[in-house]
C-alpha cells in the first residue's frame, strides 16, 4: 500500500518527493533563515540555475535567447527585468566596496566648474547616480529598435530584449571597474566599445540577417538609443539639480 500525504500548497495527494501538480517539495518545515538564504542561493548561483543559463546564452548565443524567450521559453531563463535589477545591484555593491568614483578626474581637474555650473552639476550627477538613470537606457534603445525594425516585433518584445542588453551592459561596466580601480583609469570609455560590438554582435544573432543594411540599422539603433538615453538621463539629472538649488 502506497503512503500518500497532502501538499501544503494546492493540497493534491503526493507520493512523491515533489507534488505532480504545483512542483512544491513534499516535505515542506517551518520557515527558517538557513532555508530562505539557501533558496536564495540555490537559485542564483546553482550551477544549473536561469541564472549561469542567462549568462552563458548572453554570451555565446544571445539571438538565441532573446527569440526562446519571446516564444515562450521563460522558465529556462532568467526573466530581463529581474536579471536587470540584479546587475545593477551587484553594481551598485560593487562601485561602493571599491570606493569607485566615476567623476574623480573630472573634479579634481575642474572643481569649481563642477561646483557652481548648474550643467556640470547635472553630469557629476548622473555619472554618480548612472545605477539609478540606466532604465532610460533600456526605453530608449526598445524605441529605437521599433523604429528601425518595427515589423518583426512589438515595443514590448523590444522592451524584453532591451532589458537584456542593458544588464549585459552593466555586467561589462561592473568588470570594467576593477579594471579601471586596479589597472588604468584611461581605460573608461572600455565598456561604450565592447557594448557597441555586443549589440552589433547580439542583434545580428537575434535578427538573423548578416547584410549590410542590418548592420548599418543596428548602428543606428545603438548611437540614437544612446543619444536618447544621455537626453532623457540628463534632462533628469538637470531637474532633480535644479529642484535641489531651489
Amino acid at each position: 500500500m502506497e503512503n500518500f500525504t497532502t501538499c501544503k500548497n494546492c493540497h493534491s495527494k503526493i507520493d512523491s518527493k515533489f507534488c505532480p501538480n504545483c512542483g512544491q517539495k513534499a516535505s515542506v518545515a517551518k520557515v527558517t533563515f538557513t532555508e530562505t538564504f539557501q533558496d536564495v542561493i540555490n537559485a542564483m548561483f546553482s550551477i544549473d540555475a536561469p541564472l549561469w543559463v542567462t549568462i552563458k546564452a548572453l554570451i555565446l548565443n544571445p539571438g538565441q535567447l532573446f527569440r526562446n524567450y519571446l516564444s515562450g521559453k521563460r522558465k529556462t531563463y532568467y526573466k530581463p527585468v529581474a536579471f536587470f535589477i540584479l546587475t545593477t545591484v551587484v553594481f551598485v555593491l560593487v562601485k561602493a566596496l571599491l570606493n569607485y568614483d566615476p567623476m574623480e578626474n573630472v573634479v579634481q581637474a575642474d572643481s569649481e566648474s563642477i561646483e557652481t555650473g548648474l550643467l556640470n552639476k547635472a553630469g557629476v550627477f548622473m555619472a554618480n547616480n548612472i545605477n539609478n538613470i540606466i532604465f532610460t537606457f533600456v526605453f530608449s534603445f526598445a524605441l529605437m529598435l521599433k523604429l528601425f525594425f518595427y515589423r518583426l516585433y512589438s515595443l514590448a518584445e523590444y522592451l524584453a530584449v532591451s532589458f537584456y542588453m542593458a544588464a549585459f551592459y552593466i555586467i561589462l561596466t561592473t568588470v570594467s571597474i576593477f579594471v579601471i580601480k586596479f589597472g588604468d583609469s584611461q581605460l573608461k570609455m572600455i565598456p561604450f566599445v565592447l557594448m557597441l560590438l555586443y549589440v552589433v554582435y547580439a542583434l545580428i544573432s537575434f535578427f538573423q540577417k548578416k547584410s549590410l543594411l542590418v548592420i548599418v540599422k543596428i548602428l543606428l539603433v545603438y548611437f540614437f538609443g544612446i543619444l536618447l538615453y544621455i537626453i532623457f538621463g540628463f534632462g533628469i539629472s538637470f531637474l532633480i539639480v535644479w529642484l535641489k538649488s531651489n
